[in-house]
């Protein structure tokens, strides 16, 4: 059974038609009209619930225009996908991958969507206080898993470049600083100088998610319980303690800078300390090495790095959202509070 595609929904750069005559023809099985809409509104790779009657399904694209080199890689995430299908990691069931660009213009690939709850905000709002801590601990319970994957077992030895990773990404966000930066940073320069003198010892090698937050999550409807990690677009081979660092971002952080804790009272909302969030992942099996300020203030620089990322491509007219200027405005914010930090 076949019919018309429905795309009226915002932000559909592509000819719905092509593709749903691609999917009935890789996906022979699929019954009733393709219904197309945009998930969000997320900087990174365009996503789309994909629906026909008797499945659905969720698309992830590259963005339309010109991107940085390495950028957007949706093969890789394809890859990894499968790659933990079989682990303790909760991820998406994937379907196809597609690199052909004449269906939706850009490389693609489709997993099968799930039914849960994606909690951007670090407060939990939604939440009891007294059941916050158990969706803290969840994450960090997942994190430890991820990090205690075994690559040769699932065959991602060689998806990125084992040790020196702090060196090599601190030269690479550099390098996409200078490659997107649309204005001066006095705090930028002074981390491009700082971090790579004072990186401390130790040099694990796991899978590094590199987007890991409450966000890239989805929780089951009613349970404390992690479904699936999501938006694996920043993936590679790499030190736990990077994942562990961005994931504690939100302790360092306002309200206004992306769900940020600063000023809320912990205890009194059921939030835990960091030191209490990294004590339950290293309990879990994780990273032992403790979580210095070196590691949060990478990780503050390569959140800044991304934003003016989001800010370049705002200005070139290739965004994914359509708050890419504001969220790009907020890159000085984080590098102040990286130097805040060193300081």
């Amino acid at each position: 059974m076949s019919g018309a595609a429905d795309s009226t929904a915002s932000g559909i750069e592509f000819d719905a038609e092509r593709l749903q005559r691609y999917l009935r023809q890789a996906l022979p099985t699929l019954e009733g009209p393709m219904r197309l809409a945009r998930i969000g509104g997320g900087q990174s790779n365009p996503t789309f619930f994909v629906d026909f009657d008797n499945r659905a399904l969720v698309l992830r694209k590259q963005p339309p225009g010109e991107l940085l080199p390495s950028a957007h890689a949706v093969d890789r995430e394809y890859r990894v996908l499968r790659a933990l299908a079989d682990t303790d990691v909760p991820v998406p069931r994937t379907v196809l991958y597609c690199d052909d660009r004449a269906v939706v213009g850009t490389p693609f690939y489709v997993m099968e969507k799930l039914e849960g709850r994606v909690m951007p905000n670090y407060a939990l709002p939604g939440i009891a206080p007294a059941e916050r801590r158990a969706y803290y601990f969840a994450m960090a319970d997942t994190l430890a898993r991820l990090h205690a994957v075994d690559l040769a077992a699932v065959g991602l030895t060689d998806y990125g470049r084992p040790g020196n990773f702090f060196q090599r990404q601190i030269a690479r966000w550099t390098r996409q600083w200078e490659a997107s930066r649309t204005r001066e940073d006095a705090n930028i320069d002074r981390l491009i100088a700082w971090l790579p003198a004072n990186m401390p010892p130790g040099d694990q090698t796991t899978i590094a998610h590199g987007d890991f937050r409450f966000g890239n999550l989805m929780f089951h409807p009613t349970e404390p319980r992690v479904i699936a990690v999501l938006d694996w677009e920043l993936s590679t081979l790499g030190h736990p303690l990077a994942d562990v660092a961005y994931n504690c971002m939100a302790w360092h952080t306002g309200a206004d800078e992306f769900e940020g804790m600063q000023g809320i009272d912990l205890a009194a909302e059921g939030i835990p300390t960091q030191a209490e969030y990294v004590a339950r992942y290293q309990q879990a099996g994780g990273c032992a090495e403790p979580v210095t300020n070196f590691h949060l203030a990478f990780s503050l620089f390569r959140f800044a790095v991304i934003l003016e990322g989001i800010a370049a491509r705002a200005k070139s007219g290739s965004a994914a959202a359509k708050d890419a200027v504001q969220v790009g405005a907020q890159a000085a914010g984080f590098a102040r509070r990286a130097v805040a930090l060193i300081d």
